[in-house]
């Protein structure tokens, strides 16, 4: 089972041996209700028990900072009842997947807010996406100063800059909204890939994606 819940929509998928089953829904700020709802629903529809899945996945991050806690919290929960192994997994890495099969460079950008940009970029090579630039939190001069004149850009961030891309960086492909956001099946082709490669997460170790300053993040109150 896989799922991302760092933006304004939780991306769930299952796969049982024969297909992959992906539900997509806008929730906004009602994650915390629906996320166990719609987990056991489907569950339920394919007449399953929670014990029944071998592996959880998760988006990381970055993004919303309330959906990212609340999904890994979730998921770790999962792997921790179940005994079942946990992936964490980048939510730019699973966006770069809406790519497709490409020789170009891959740029996930994403609106991090405060006129800010998540931003990493990826290439195919030998039909795995590799990440050639890290996952960095850049303000609009520092993504054009990155961008590369045959780029395929991707994410929420193009709605918001897409004027600037275009004046500044010539011959990028700007893909539509129905690129911006993760998808089901590319969190399951990377767990697959994870999976071959033996490569898992401690469920109380695994931590969400955070870009912020630790300044910029919920600070604890003291009492004096």
């Amino acid at each position: 089972m896989a799922i991302d819940t760092s933006t304004k929509f939780l991306c769930l998928g299952i796969y049982d041996d024969t297909k992959v089953y992906e539900y997509t829904l806008e929730v906004g700020r009602q994650l915390s209700c629906l996320l166990g709802i719609t987990t056991k629903r489907i569950i339920d529809i394919l007449d399953w028990e929670a014990s029944d899945i071998d592996y959880f996945a998760c988006g990381l991050g970055p993004g919303s900072f309330t959906g990212i806690r609340t999904g890994v919290s979730f998921m770790k929960g999962m792997s921790w009842a179940t005994n079942k192994p946990v992936i964490g997994i980048s939510t730019l890495d699973i966006l770069a997947g809406n790519s497709g099969n490409t020789d170009k460079q891959i740029v996930p950008i994403v609106d991090a807010k405060r006129n800010l940009i998540y931003y990493a970029a990826y290439k195919n090579k030998n039909n795995r996406l590799v990440r050639i630039k890290p996952s960095m939190l850049l303000s609009k001069e520092g993504v054009l100063k990155n961008l590369k004149k045959d780029a395929i850009i991707l994410g929420d961030a193009i709605d918001l800059y897409k004027q600037d891309i275009l004046a500044n960086i010539n011959g990028v492909t700007l893909l539509d909204k129905d690129y911006w956001y993760p998808k089901p099946h590319n969190i399951i082709k990377i767990a697959f890939e994870r999976i071959k490669d033996k490569k898992f997460d401690n469920p109380f170790d695994i931590k969400p994606i955070y870009l912020y300053p630790k300044e910029c993040q919920i600070k604890k109150n003291t009492l004096s």
